[in-house]
């Protein structure tokens, strides 16, 4: 059976297939953002003409289809949601405004915070209380809900959020709600606190509930969609979606808890990025995926991907766990401005997929990224999509005259400037998730991949004096090829706030075999495959206010000094993250966390005898701008060998993709076929 990898991205939709005879194929399709998954059906129907196969044939012949999408952000960042209403505990319908009384920047005394997805007259008190200890101090008063569930009628509110004080120690007047909610108004989406994140902490609890309300709608419709579209069309394997700490769900789990999809797309350019850490044998990796409107940055580690549970979008604070990622506004649809003082910018804003850069000749006007890639020769007009989309050199151009004009310059120094101000701005993505943290860049390699990302990779890299990067074949599509590496995951948490010298060792067993209980039911009724489980504690010194995640596995909880153990655990995360360590403070344990992992195979990626090193062959020359006008060579990335040697500067052209390097820099190929590029100091 075939498997089938698909990432919608704010340009092009990727697929990916790999067949029973592991061979990979991919295919792009323009993104329609009215409608995801037009798109998705126009990529199909792409991948089966590659595959030589009808589109129903193709999907009578898939046992999995692993999606990403970005309905949940493009709801979030566009405030395109539903109109939710909140029930929460009378006296506290204002937790939502109050956050948890910091800004983003608390330096900032002019920027308003960002405005609540509920506004104060959608947000409803209901009488009942609960003790921070789960006992009922205040009994769900029926007519208190009647009033307010009305009130929720009358404001139109097509989606509601149930938030109740303590409901993560005591989910009954939560549930007793939802019940009464749905015989009142049963079609409105609901989403419960106590489902969706059932821990402390009062403001990310109401804001995740929330943003999980807000999406919901969005991603339930169009999930429901897809699957009918694809059921029409022949598929009746197994429609997975991936979630924002990297595993993979069902469909119905991803419109449950649809506020863990808003990184569906990148978190599967990072399981793919791990694939390729353990197949090339570098541990530490900063993925680089530079598409159409941003580029995501993150880091792999020791060939693990970097969790947290502090992730945000469009100013809303999402609680659950996420891969660590940094998303730059700045692609090959950035747009190029002037500001008043004369500076030159590129981004935030995006020219899309609709109309896109001015040489897709869609309408567009403004100089964008791939424009001023265009004018300086790094892309041929006549090669883009491997020749099935003729980029207009004119239009683009045209476009970066106007920039050249206000800047006084001539249209090469204007479209070099657009060009190494967006690089600035990828490096500078990649220090904040490095050096803001203490971490030294140097030691990493760049792994590339994104449609765009081969055009800057080598030249970020320079800026911060990393000395590798590294091009896998897939590249262009990586994102689509790693969901085929996501496993199925399944996360539970519960609070159990205790000092570490008041709890026991049999306490702390009790939590984690409660929670492995839950997790591996959960994961059985998806999967019935190989399931391991992945612990982890949420722990903070007795002072502290926040707490930090402690990695759990390999400890072993039968022990009798499991308490020492975990503390032993705690102190040696705080000092690496931190470089110092208390241990004569007392240590709380607040949140214990577990994931139930279902395995699927790993991606086989085929590796050659590598040959001795020789020359590689360019298949022409081209003219491009490197501080002026120079022919350089162009080689075809496909007729490339293992153990072939490129000394730059050059082109390396794909059908999707184009990778260029600098004078000081030098390529080889490796046994997979995947290009390995030691950088110099000279662009």
């Amino acid at each position: 059976m075939y498997a089938i990898g698909i990432d919608v991205g704010g340009t092009f939709t990727d697929l990916v297939a790999i067949g029973p005879d592991r061979r990979v194929v991919f295919a792009k399709a323009p993104s329609t953002p009215q409608d995801q998954s037009l798109g998705v059906m126009a990529g199909l129907d792409e991948l089966a003409r590659r595959l030589g196969l009808a589109r129903g044939d193709l999907l009578a012949r898939t046992g999995r289809l692993v999606h990403g999408t970005t309905v949940a952000t493009n709801a979030l960042l566009e405030r395109k949601g539903a109109t939710v209403a909140l029930l929460t505990t009378e006296g506290h319908r204002d937790v939502l405004e109050m956050r948890e009384g910091l800004k983003g920047d608390r330096y900032d005394l002019r920027s308003p915070p960002p405005e609540p997805l509920v506004p104060r007259q959608r947000r409803f008190g209901v009488r009942e209380r609960l003790g921070p200890d789960g006992a009922v101090r205040v009994p769900l008063d029926t007519a208190s809900l009647d009033a307010a569930i009305e009130a929720v009628r009358r404001a139109g509110a097509t989606s509601v959020a149930v938030c109740y004080l303590h409901a993560y120690r005591n989910p009954a007047h939560e549930i007793a709600t939802v019940e009464r909610l749905r015989r009142a108004l049963p079609d409105v989406y609901v989403s419960r606190s106590s489902d969706v994140w059932p821990q402390i902490k009062e403001y990310e609890r109401v804001s995740t509930t929330v943003v999980n309300a807000y999406v919901g709608p969005a991603v339930e419709h169009y999930l429901g969609n897809l699957e009918r579209r694809l059921a029409a069309a022949g598929f009746a394997g197994s429609l997975f979606i991936v979630l924002s700490h990297g595993g993979m769900a069902p469909v119905e789990e991803a419109s449950r808890l649809a506020a863990g999809t808003v990184l569906s797309g990148p978190a599967g350019g990072i399981s793919g990025c791990r694939r390729c850490a353990e197949l090339i044998g570098i541990a530490d990796l900063v993925p680089f995926d530079m598409g159409g409107t941003s580029t995501d940055i993150s880091l792999i580690v020791d060939g693990q991907a970097m969790l947290t549970a502090d992730a945000g979008l469009a100013g809303q604070r999402i609680a659950l766990r996420s891969l660590d990622i940094a998303s730059i506004a700045a692609g090959g649809g950035s747009i190029a401005a002037v500001d008043a003082g004369g500076t030159l910018h590129v981004g935030p804003a995006s020219a899309g997929s609709q109309p896109g850069p001015a040489c897709y000749g869609n309408g567009g006007t403004a100089a964008t990224v791939t424009d001023a890639n265009v004018v300086l020769g790094y892309l041929d007009p006549h090669a883009f999509m491997g020749g099935a989309r003729r980029l207009d050199a004119a239009a683009a151009a045209a476009a970066v005259d106007g920039i050249a004009e206000t800047l006084g310059v001539s249209r090469e120094q204007a479209a070099a400037g657009i060009h190494r101000v967006v690089n600035l701005a990828m490096a500078d993505g990649i220090r904040l998730m490095t050096l803001r943290r203490g971490v030294d860049p140097r030691r990493f390699a760049v792994l590339s991949f994104g449609g765009a990302a081969g055009l800057h990779a080598a030249d970020v890299a320079r800026e911060l004096e990393i000395p590798r990067v590294v091009v896998p074949v897939a590249a262009s599509v990586l994102s689509a090829w790693g969901m085929l590496a996501s496993d199925l995951r399944y996360e539970v948490g519960r609070t159990s706030i205790a000092a570490s010298g008041r709890t026991s060792a049999a306490a702390v067993r009790d939590v984690f075999a409660d929670l492995e209980h839950q997790a591996t039911a959960r994961m059985r009724g998806w999967f019935d495959g190989p399931v391991r489980l992945e612990r982890s504690a949420e722990m903070r010194y007795g002072e502290q206010i926040f707490e930090i995640d402690v990695d759990l596995d390999g400890l072993d909880l039968a022990s009798p000094t499991l308490v020492e153990a975990l503390e032993e655990r705690f102190h040696r995360r705080h000092e690496a993250l931190y470089t110092y360590a208390s241990p004569d403070q007392e240590v709380v344990f607040v949140n214990a966390r577990v994931a139930a992992v279902g395995s699927v195979p790993a991606i086989a990626v085929e590796a050659a005898a590598m040959a001795s090193e020789t020359d590689a062959v360019p298949h022409g020359r081209r003219r491009v701008y490197l501080e002026g006008w120079a022919e350089v060579p162009v080689y075809r990335f496909d007729a490339l060998a293992p153990g072939d040697r490129i000394v730059g500067p050059a082109l390396i052209e794909a059908e999707t993709t184009t990778v260029r390097i600098g004078r000081a820099d030098t390529l080889r190929v490796d046994a997979r076929g995947w290009l390995d590029i030691a950088v110099g100091l000279e662009g």
